[in-house]
């Protein structure tokens, strides 16, 4: 099967015709509220993984003989692989608003334990390895909870307006930039010994569950806003017209509705993995295993990762300004983003003046570019290439297809060194 076309626009259409509210009636967001909230969301589920991978210098102090980054990589990615394909699954028998507020639930909890068995057992002592495994237990569960809230949040905005999608995206970069804020911050207050790693890591915690505390108020305001009501109510109208026509979502009925979903989105699908393995590939190992700066020393680390963070969140704000809809040309620029790998080879075994900060820093800001606004845009198109009702699983299925695109460009950094 090829690229789809619109063709389910005429299937909105045509519900929105048919709704109690016309078309030309439909609610204002006003305030803009709905598209602040889902910005939060977005910016929330993520926070918790940023927390833990950017605390890594703590935890690598306190468990000297952990490879704390790589296991913590492998017990989210797992558990969130899992989780996505049971969701996937299962979806049908279970609702949205459960799904996210459990997963929200289990998020902040996650950030909980970590200074909670600091306070009370690890006290700053190293090697108390039961601490470790209380952590890694701690990072498979926000891995759990990230497939609840973000497959949900994801799929809940496939089925709105395009801007809902964009803002959901774009609050994932922003989670980033957030952390890499809070990284610049602790490194010029904090001391870099034991204790200024504790105070550093106990902010990011602080922060990621102030921050989902607001997530799960915001959330639980949204399905309340006029405008939110309206685009449930066409979902509603959709799902009973299609059991009038094929009777109830049985396990059967569903499986055979999730192949077509996976057969209409797959090249998206495709598309937005390349992306991932492109980006996970180079990004973030060459900054600890081939540069350095004698200008900018220890900064020049966490200089390069808030560049590529910022240019993500632009990238994925871009969206809002200009949508490329074309899927083919969407997808053909991320098999093009393969060119970053020659591009990197060159600028860091090349002739000296390109091992310099400003190529350097300049490619690094074009991989994030690059990452945001191609990420955005089949985000935003996958759920369209359904029907309504299927809107929700499209918009889960590409999350799968990204988490797997996360942990094969992880892997795939292990084993290429640039």
């Amino acid at each position: 099967m090829g690229l789809p076309g619109s063709e389910p626009d005429s299937d909105t259409s045509r519900l929105l015709n048919n709704a109690e509210i016309p078309p030309n009636k439909t609610p204002e967001d006003k305030w803009h509220l709905a598209y602040i909230i889902y910005f939060t969301l977005g910016l929330g589920y993520l926070l918790p993984w940023n927390a833990f991978i950017t605390a890594v210098d703590y935890f690598s102090y306190l468990y000297p003989e952990a490879s704390v980054d790589r296991i913590f990589a492998v017990a989210y990615m797992l558990v969130g692989v899992v989780s996505l394909f049971l969701i996937i699954l299962y979806s049908h028998r279970s609702h949205v608003y459960v799904r996210i507020n459990v997963g929200l639930g289990l998020l902040t909890l996650a950030l909980l334990i970590v200074p909670i068995v600091d306070a009370v057992y690890i006290k700053g002592r190293v090697g108390l390895y039961d601490g470790f495994y209380v952590t890694v237990g701690a990072v498979g569960l926000s891995g759990l909870g990230d497939a609840l809230v973000q497959g949900g949040i994801v799929g809940s905005a496939g089925e709105l307006p395009e801007r809902y999608m964009q803002a959901t995206i774009a609050g994932t970069a922003a989670s980033g930039v957030l952390i890499s804020f809070l990284r610049i911050v602790t490194k010029a207050v904090y001391s870099q010994d034991a204790a200024g790693l504790q105070k550093s890591a106990n902010l990011y915690f602080s922060v990621g569950i102030v921050v989902m505390f607001v997530c799960m108020v915001l959330y639980n305001v949204a399905h309340k806003l006029p405008v939110m009501k309206y685009y449930s109510e066409l979902k509603v109208l959709a799902v009973t017209e299609e059991e009038e026509v094929q009777g109830p979502l049985t396990g059967s009925v569903w499986r055979a509705t999730l192949r077509d979903i996976v057969g209409r989105v797959k090249w998206y699908g495709f598309g937005l993995l390349l992306i991932y393995v492109v980006t996970l590939a180079i990004f973030p190992g060459y900054i600890t295993e081939d540069v350095s700066s004698e200008l900018l020393k220890d900064w020049y680390p966490i200089i390069l990762i808030t560049c590529f963070n910022v240019f993500d969140l632009v990238g994925k704000s871009l969206t809002a300004v200009y949508l490329l809809e074309n899927p083919k040309i969407a997808v053909g620029s991320c098999i093009a983003r393969l060119l970053f790998f020659p591009l990197f080879l060159g600028i860091l075994h090349g002739p000296k003046f390109f091992r310099t900060e400003i190529p350097v820093i300049i490619l690094t800001s074009l991989l994030g570019l690059t990452n945001g606004y191609l990420t955005s845009v089949l985000m935003i198109l996958a759920p369209k290439a359904v029907k309504l009702q299927h809107s929700e699983a499209a918009g889960t299925v590409m999350v799968l297809f990204l988490v797997f695109g996360l942990a094969s460009g992880s892997v795939l950094a292990w084993f290429w060194v640039i």
